[in-house]
């Protein structure tokens, strides 16, 4: 952070650690903290913006939780979150716990539960840069031509990207500047960050976005969940509630028109919404790794339950035909977008209960079983490539390494998303759709494209809608594997 050495600080009233054996309790008074360090900073900028003139920096700080043990407590072998691994000081900061209200209340209670310890709530060392206590209130007095006649680092703290990154994540810190160790997986910095990327990138708010994560590269597939949503909101037994569009429009009317956006955002998100975030969001993240990347890195924070890709590739295999599955066991990374984050050695494993959920879903959505099944489904290798007309490249470059690996297709954002759920611990699968076969001198014309549309677009959303719904009916606990945790994890999911 930025700061003036000559003005004097103002900062909210202290306020004390305070020990907590209830986790609800524990949550309100991260959102008491949170709540006084925002109103504080907001007022002071609308006074500023008023003409009131000041002699001082205003500086309000991130509450955080901190938990200590001093045993070696045994926990359930198969919980991979909830618990530390070994005596020691933790701490977290922490940010919109509004938000992440059910998030907090679970981990906490984990926490509690399983080592009989209270948690510390507090004020935190690290100051809410004003950009962040500002996002998303309407309690924010702006000049008319929206520009300010100073600059806010002199009064304010502002965002610092020197300590706003993934060090955690990519497991490269194991320490806070205290000593301590980190609770979470991201600091509160890094999650506001991301949370202010979402709402630019999909138009949509934060707290519209569902535990439950489609990812999909073709509008098509927009058109049919909006399709879906309008008969769930006919139902009063779907237990769905709304279906939210890019602009926040709210839609709880199944025959209600949505308000066109004078242009839309560059991944627009929809969300069909159940209670506690049960429901389902699709984003249409385009073409392309970095595209994949973007949407991963920012909707983790949100700590989803599951998140799958399902979108179209190139069949490999003269075998395959157009409109067949291909359900990813493997990855070949070719995206180069994560290379320095996640090393391409670094193996990225199928998740059975995944898995099964999308075979499962397949079987369930075409009433086709067992070898009958393999018709029409195909398990293998996904590969990702970063350039879009690799077709075009010496046959002994990128098609030699396709064959070498045995990939049985290709896209541009599989193994990137599945990459990046691995080193986001946040549960991933592809199920893609061989839309065409240029090896093999079958490419997407004009005709073909329309009839392979309108075929098999609705038959695929509704094969990844079922596995979100099978996997909704499984304890958190199962779903989050052991297998994407490392030597030494956070508590927290």
């Amino acid at each position: 952070m930025s700061s003036n050495k000559s003005l004097s600080i103002l900062t909210p009233p202290a306020s004390e650690h305070r020990f907590m054996t209830d986790p609800d309790k524990a949550v309100a008074c991260l959102e008491e903290l949170y709540a006084t360090s925002t109103r504080f900073l907001v007022e002071a900028f609308n006074r500023v913006v008023s003409g009131e003139k000041t002699s001082a920096r205003y500086r309000a700080f991130y509450p955080e939780i901190r938990f200590a043990t001093s045993r070696y407590d045994q926990v359930d072998s198969r919980l991979s979150f909830g618990h530390v691994s070994e005596p020691g000081s933790y701490a977290s900061t922490v940010t919109r716990p509004d938000l992440f209200r059910h998030y907090l209340r679970q981990q906490i209670a984990l926490l509690m539960q399983n080592h009989g310890v209270p948690v510390s709530i507090g004020p935190s060392m690290t100051p809410i840069p004003l950009h962040f206590a500002m996002a998303g209130r309407g309690d924010v007095s702006l000049p008319e031509n929206g520009e300010l006649a100073l600059s806010l680092r002199d009064l304010f703290d502002v965002p610092d990207l020197a300590t706003t990154n993934d060090d955690i994540v990519n497991g490269d810190r194991a320490q806070n500047d205290d000593g301590s160790r980190p609770l979470a997986l991201f600091t509160a910095q890094r999650i506001d960050y991301s949370l202010a990327r979402l709402a630019h990138y999909t138009a949509t708010d934060p707290e519209h976005f569902q535990n439950h994560i489609l990812f999909t590269n073709y509008q098509f597939y927009v058109d049919e969940f909006e399709a879906f949503a309008r008969e769930q909101l006919r139902d009063p037994d779907s237990g769905y509630t709304a279906f939210v569009a890019p602009g926040n429009f709210k839609l709880t009317d199944p025959d209600g028109d949505i308000p066109a956006l004078p242009r839309l955002p560059q991944m627009p998100t929809y969300h069909l919404k159940r209670p506690h975030g049960a429901g389902i969001t699709l984003v249409n993240i385009g073409v392309g790794p970095s595209n994949a990347k973007t949407a991963t890195d920012h909707i983790a924070v949100l700590r989803p339950h599951a998140w799958l890709m399902v979108g179209h590739c190139a069949g490999l295999r003269n075998s395959q035909a157009l409109g067949d599955f291909v359900l990813a066991h493997a990855y070949l990374r070719e995206d180069n977008v994560l290379d320095a984050d996640l090393p391409v050695w670094v193996p990225i494993p199928a998740l059975a209960e995944i898995q099964i959920a999308l075979q499962d879903a397949v079987a369930q959505v075409t009433q086709l079983e067992g070898y009958a099944l393999k018709q029409i489904m195909r398990t293998g290798t996904v590969a990702t490539i970063d350039n879009r007309n690799w077709e075009l490249r010496d046959q002994s470059g990128p098609v030699q390494r396709l064959s070498q690996s045995r990939a049985i297709a290709l896209d541009m954002e599989s193994a990137t998303i599945a990459a990046n759920g691995f080193r986001f611990r946040v549960p991933y699968g592809t199920l893609l759709c061989v839309s065409d076969k240029p090896l093999h001198g079958e490419l997407k014309l004009p005709g073909m494209a329309s009839s392979f549309y309108k075929t098999q677009v609705a038959r695929h959303l509704q094969i990844g809608i079922r596995a979100m719904e099978l996997l909704r009916e499984m304890p958190l606990e199962k779903i989050h594997s052991r297998k994407l945790r490392s030597f030494s994890e956070t508590a927290f999911l």
